[in-house]
């Protein structure tokens, strides 16, 4: 089927807000001066926002590989657009994201209705009239969540899934998917990611109605042969290839820590000792650290298991909603920093893995500590 001429159908009033399209920052620049000449000056929460900002700024000037972590429900709420943007000034060089966030990517650019709604409803109502519901956001069950699984399932059927994969290989498909098919590409961070050589990783693959979707062909004579091994891999082998890394963190979850454990991957794992931790560390969220959880886990927590360089240095945490956070920091870095040349990591990746590998293969170490894995040369 061909999605690039469709339309959406109304089917229901509850569908007669607003469309949620991606946030566009272009034309708010003024409020970069915001974050230097009134929050800095301030204290609390709105301090540490403009400390995260002016760290976001002084990361892309040493030239850090950039992460970019996404959990919570981000691209709902047009998210989307604000990623789009640090995508093109080169600003973030990869990205680790819940799968959730990708799927919902895909509604705006086939033009699927992703709607301002309300929390104060009748969620048996909704159920009723086939609307799903993110707190404020409704979107419809049959003319956006199952005609996106329909574009997805058309896409895997296109691709060779008969050899091992990681989830940055299927995204980039993906991404090069909307980009020839999608009436409206430029709402699509994945066609970004794609178009500048963005890998985008999946920690849980399967948590998603992405993953939900490969269990079709999978089932059906078509062996989908996706591998989070791999993700394991060429997350580490990008960490190891770079002179500095950095991170902006939103929210915690499954993408936070699977950034973070690049660093013990290297060096508890593969006995690796060329980085000793991320140099630079900014997370936007709303979970405190007296709970326990890793999401709450603060830098200081990260710095004793060896994923942070220092305690304290580079390291800020904004306690607040990102939803706010992170168009305010992502805007002043637009204004503050210049661009930068892009990456394109996702077409160096076998390169990587393979001096990750080579240098693994030569170390003395790692050859003693397993020599079941080593033959005699």
């Amino acid at each position: 089927m061909d999605h690039k001429c469709k339309s959406p159908t109304y089917t229901s009033e509850w569908l007669a807000g607003p469309m949620i399209e991606p946030l566009q920052l272009e034309g708010n620049e003024a409020l970069a001066d915001t974050v230097d000449n009134v929050f800095a000056k301030s204290g609390f929460n709105a301090r540490r926002l403009a400390e995260g900002a002016q760290l976001y700024k002084r990361m892309i000037e040493a030239d850090a590989t950039i992460a970019l972590t996404v959990a919570g429900a981000m691209t709902p709420i047009g998210m989307s657009g604000v990623i789009i943007s640090l995508i093109e000034r080169g600003f973030v060089d990869f990205i680790i994201s819940t799968g959730a966030n990708l799927y919902h990517d895909l509604h705006r650019p086939f033009e699927f209705p992703m709607v301002q709604g309300s929390a104060s409803v009748d969620d048996n109502a909704l159920a009723e009239a086939g609307i799903a519901r993110i707190r404020d956001v409704f979107i419809s069950d049959d003319d956006t969540l199952m005609s996106t699984d329909r574009v997805i399932l058309d896409a895997v059927a296109r691709l060779d899934t008969s050899r091992q994969f990681s989830t940055a290989f299927l995204h980039q498909e993906l991404g090069a998917m909307i980009r020839r098919r999608a009436a409206h590409p430029e709402k699509s961070l994945m066609a970004a990611a794609q178009e500048y050589g963005v890998p985008i990783f999946t920690p849980s693959p399967g948590d998603s109605s992405i993953g939900m979707n490969l269990v079709v062909p999978h089932l059906f004579n078509k062996e989908v042969n996706l591998n989070p091994v791999l993700d394991v891999i060429e997350t580490a082998a990008i960490v190891r290839d770079a002179k500095v890394n950095g991170v902006i963190e939103i929210g915690g979850g499954a993408p936070k820590n699977f950034y973070l454990q690049t660093q013990p991957t290297l060096k508890q794992i593969l006995l690796d000792t060329s980085h000793g931790g991320h140099d630079y560390f900014l997370q936007l969220t709303t979970d405190s650290p007296q709970w326990g959880g890793l999401s709450g886990a603060t830098p200081a927590e990260a710095r004793s298991w060896g994923k942070l360089k220092d305690a304290f240095e580079n390291n800020v945490v904004v306690y607040s909603c990102a939803s706010i956070t992170f168009p305010i920091i992502a805007q002043y870095a637009l204004v503050r920093a210049a661009p930068r040349p892009h990456r394109r990591l996702f077409d160096r990746l076998e390169e990587l893995v393979k001096n990750l590998r080579a240098a693994a293969a030569a170390n003395p170490e790692l050859r003693k500590q397993h020599p079941e894995y080593f033959t005699q040369a």
